[in-house]
This record gives structure tokens, sequence and C-alpha cells, in this order.
């Protein structure tokens, strides 16, 4: 929604919102994109060419960390846990069993597949998992315990056999409930390192991190750059960058739980839109007014309020076909739907990362504990991908196996006059070479078969 005048279609007319509040501009956006990208480029580069003297580099420049060994021992793994209380292991064994039951539920709905689907032809496929895979934990700014339950154990109940797990030092060392919940969640190594020079290290390998196949977890706008000019070199889950949150409200909800709910995401950090979409003009005013109380009060106001002057948004719809028109345009990453009927925003969007319905609920009850998972796409990746989940661990390949002459001939004439429709002569001898040996037929070379 960042244009000068957005439009919502409903019922074919073209209407108009109102925006009571604005974010950041597209071009100063663009701007500070551009910034990030040659920072993270130079980075790359440096630890291709360097590797690990260049990660010290980066870790001690970013992080003021500069550890003997950057992969904790088995040793320092239990020493972290111990740091924690009894009730504090629960909660985190809590949280992770509502996030491996999900993840099972999901993995157990994917079968694999082999059918005879012509005589004698057998078509399959399996779902295998990746091989090795990293899994970034945001912990600089706010330790994000949440981010290793929602990847480590996942990749684990998809079945990765080798897990690596990372997050940057919190305050000068380790924290230890990240690395409870690394451990707990079955990380094979835990590496204490963080941002770009993290990233870059596991996908490009250095002289002490081997590389990885895949890299996945939310990070900040570094940490998004870096596995966008990584893709291809590895694999990724999406593209997660700073977190948004959309709240759609009308009447059935008051202006202290559509600011708190704002507020709750706009502590991530001073690029985090948080946008409020309602019917409800008093709503949104009444909104307004809420969050620069909150803001009065908020103990991560600081971090907040930059969040809100520069990213954050309010908008008057006239009817529930605009806000649902305007909700698919934003495809936001999280959407909290607070209206007399959140369902019908279940039955006709399109476009979020997750959906949060009604008011008992919320998004931090997803980012840290239902059992859903919180790596989920921004930037309006929403049109075209869902978040994070046991499929994307795996790779869905398909097998082919013929059983009869009778189907090798059959299937060969059909596949021989249409590479010779193609052009592809080469293509096409792998189907006559079948027709002569299990066809019994008189094939020229590089020439189509005629004939049923």
């Amino acid at each position: 929604m960042r244009a000068a005048q957005r439009r919502a279609i409903a019922h074919e007319e073209v209407v108009f919102i109102r925006y009571l509040k604005r974010g950041q501009d597209a071009d100063a956006a663009a701007a500070a994109d551009a910034k990030v990208r040659a920072t993270v480029e130079s980075i790359i580069s440096d630890i291709q060419a360097r590797g690990d003297a260049a990660v010290r580099r980066y870790s001690q420049q970013f992080d003021r960390w500069d550890p003997q060994d950057f992969a904790l021992s088995q040793d320092q793994i239990r020493a972290a846990v111990r740091e924690l209380s009894a009730g504090q292991i629960e909660d985190i064994k809590f949280a992770q069993v509502q996030i491996r039951n999900f993840a099972q539920i999901q993995r157990d709905s994917m079968r694999d597949v082999e059918v005879e689907k012509l005589p004698g032809v057998i078509l399959g496929h399996r779902h295998i998992p990746v091989n090795h895979v990293s899994c970034y934990i945001l912990g600089g700014k706010y330790p994000l315990i949440a981010s290793a339950h929602m990847s480590v154990l996942t990749a684990k109940v998809a079945g990765v056999p080798r897990v690596v797990s990372t997050a940057p030092p919190y305050q000068g060392r380790p924290h230890p409930a990240i690395v409870a919940a690394m451990h707990f969640a079955g990380a094979d190594e835990i590496l204490v390192l963080g941002g770009v020079q993290a990233v870059a290290a596991m996908a490009i390998s250095t002289q002490s991190i081997e590389p990885v196949d895949m890299i996945v977890g939310p990070g900040n706008m570094f940490v998004a750059e870096a596995k966008r000019q990584l893709y291809g070199r590895v694999g990724i889950d999406l593209f997660a960058g700073p977190t948004e949150t959309l709240i759609i409200a009308d009447e059935s909800v008051d202006g202290e739980m559509c600011a708190v709910d704002l507020l709750g995401q706009a502590e991530h950090g001073p690029t985090s839109p948080a946008v409020l979409l309602t019917n409800s003009e008093k709503l949104a005013q009444d909104s307004l007014i809420e969050v620069e109380r909150q803001l009065s009060r908020l103990p991560t106001a600081p971090i907040a309020s930059q969040s809100w002057a520069a990213h954050g948004e309010v908008i008057v719809c006239d009817t529930i076909d605009e806000m649902i028109a305007a909700a698919d345009e934003i495809a936001s990453e999280h959407v909290q739907v607070m209206t007399a009927d959140p369902d019908l925003f279940l039955r006709r969007m399109t476009n979020y990362g997750a959906l949060i319905l009604g008011p008992r609920t919320n998004v931090s009850f997803g980012d840290k504990v239902i059992g859903t998972n919180h790596t989920l796409p921004t930037n309006k990746n929403a049109r075209y991908t869902g978040g994070l989940w046991v499929g994307k661990f795996l790779k869905t390949c398909t097998y082919q196996r013929v059983l009869t002459d009778e189907a090798s001939a059959r299937i060969g004439a059909v596949c021989s006059r249409l590479c010779h429709m193609e052009n592809f002569a080469g293509h096409g001898e792998q189907a006559n070479l079948r027709m002569r040996r299990y066809g019994k037929r008189d094939v020229p070379w590089y020439e189509p078969v005629l004939g049923a």
C-alpha cells in the first residue's frame, strides 16, 4: 500500500481508501535497500576470499564477539541448560511439544506415492529430506528463543540428518535459553555467530565451518539480504525480513486492543510495519490515541516508536469488500482479524503469511507457543509462498519404472514422434533404441516411428 493513491476493487467499481497515517515513502525505502545490498555484497565477497579471518573480523566489528571457537562444546551446552530454572525449561518444552505435534501432523499429511498409470508403467514420488540445514536464530537485540523451536525442531521432524543452529551472542555471551532451546529441539551443531557473517560462512564454507545445503530462519534486513544474494548457492526457506503485522478490525473490538497488538509487533525493530485496516473511523481515531498512550509507558517504546513513526499506517475503508481487497494487496506476514465475522476473511483472503482469527488469540501466541510456525513471508512475498513448515525441508522427487517390453515399445513410439515434432533427434533416438530392443521394430536411426 505504498502508492500515493491506492484503489481497492469491490463489486467491479473503483473505490478509494483513506489513510489517517502513512508510512515511509517508496523512494526512501528503496534508498535504504540499496545501502543494505551494497553492504551485504561486500561482506560476502570478503568472506569468500578470506574465510575464517573475515568471519572473525565481522563478528568482532558487529557483535564484539571473538571466541576461540564459534561452535559450542557439549560441556558448554550443558552449562547453558543448567543456568535455566526448572520452570523456564518446562515452558520451553511445552512450546516445543505444541510445535512438534503440529509439524508431525503436517509431515504425516505428505505421502510417498507409487502407481501403475499404464500397464507396465510405474510412476512415483518420494519426499526426501535435505541433508544439511542451517537454522539462523535471531538473538542480538532480543533473545528469540522461539525461532529455535520453529526451525530446528521442524527440520528434525522432517528428517533432516544434520541441523546446524546458530545465533549471535546476547550481551556478550551465548544466551542460555536460546542454547537450551536449540539443544532440546535437536540441533546437531550449535554455533554462536550472527549476522551476514554467519549466513555467508555456512553457505560458502570456511576453514572451520562446513557448508550446508539450505539456510532457514528470519533475520534483520542484512540477514534477509544475505539469504537473497546467496540463494542458488544454497536453498532458503523464504525471504523473511523485518516482521510485519496487519490488524483488520471493526467496532467489535476497541482501540486499546488494536494498539496493543500493533505495538506488540512494532517493537521487533525500527523497520517493522504495523498497519491497522478498519471500516470504522471511530476505531481508527481511538487506536491512534491509544498507540500514543501505550508508547508513553511501553518499555520497548524507543524501538516501537521509531517503527510506528516510519512504518505505521492506519487505513479506513467503507466496506468489507474493500477491506479484503486492501488486505490482499498488502499481503502482510501476520494478519490478525478482529471483526464480527473473522471466518469471512479466512474464506476469502488469499495473500497472507498467517491468519490470526478473533480477539482471543494474537500474533504473539503464534510467534511463541501455539504450534504454528512463525517464520513467514514478508515484503508481499505472501502472494506466492506460505511460511516455513516441514515441507520446506523435503524435496519431492519423482521416479519412473517400465516393467514390460510391451510398455516400453508403446511409450517409445509416441515419444519418438513427439521428439520429431520438437526437432530433438537425440531424444528421439532414445525412444527408437527401445523400440528396436523391446518392440522388435525395424526403426531407422534418428527417424520418427511411424504409425501407432
